[in-house]
């Protein structure tokens, strides 16, 4: 039976980013877990994931959670650095096209 660090493990996410997802899908650890592992591997799912970080922060702030906030903030950061093409600056590196509009 797999636990819930073996699939964390697995997504190849930190438990930090599987806690972003789980906070802003409403949903289970476990399953943010399943989710975070089918978007980190698909096109956009990258994307996606740095988006519900992103607004996570942005309700973090209008909640005036600042450590909250401030947690979140090196979530991304740190996200950014381990999935490069989920950043425009180093997509363009990697010579990967842009798909969003």
């Amino acid at each position: 039976m797999l636990t819930l660090e073996d699939c964390i493990a697995l997504s190849e996410l930190t438990e930090e980013e599987i806690l972003a997802i789980a906070s802003h899908e409403s949903i289970p650890e476990i399953a943010a877990a399943e989710l975070g592992n089918y978007l980190a591997r698909s096109i956009d799912g990258e994307w996606m994931i740095k988006a519900m970080i992103r607004d996570d922060i942005a309700h973090a702030c209008a909640c005036a959670n600042r450590e909250r906030e401030l947690t979140l903030k090196l979530v991304l950061r740190n996200y950014i650095c381990s999935h490069p093409r989920c950043d425009a600056r180093r997509r363009a590196e990697l010579h990967i096209p842009e798909r969003r509009a």
